[in-house]
């Protein structure tokens, strides 16, 4: 099954720091990035990466995210820090398979003040 599967969710202090991972189910997805959609608010782009290392950030999480790929085992994480109440969302792992675009189930993020 072609599927995006995320971890690393979790409650967090303000200011502290997660990790989270996107694992593709086979290597025929290209993982893309991140989006994250708040309670009562429209899905954001949060975070883009190329087939390279190519990144690219939402202006509210710039200098405090950072978006990486490890090719061989077909994953993308976004390292989070200096978090922020603002940062809660569900956040979802975006991929590109056959043209279409697909995304995970989704990861829980809690920033308490």
């Amino acid at each position: 099954q072609v599927q995006l599967v995320e971890s690393g969710g979790g409650l967090v202090q303000a200011g502290g720091s997660l990790r989270l991972s996107c694992v593709g189910s086979t290597f025929s997805i290209d993982i893309i990035g991140w989006d994250r959609q708040a309670p009562g608010k429209q899905r954001e782009l949060v975070a883009s990466i190329s087939t390279g290392t190519t990144a690219n950030y939402a202006d509210s999480v710039k200098g405090r995210f950072t978006i990486s790929r490890d090719t061989a085992k077909n994953t993308v994480y976004l390292q989070m820090n200096s978090l922020k109440p603002e940062d809660t969302a569900v956040y979802y792992c975006r991929g590109v398979v056959k043209a279409n675009l697909i995304w995970g189930q989704g990861t829980q993020v809690t920033v308490s003040s």
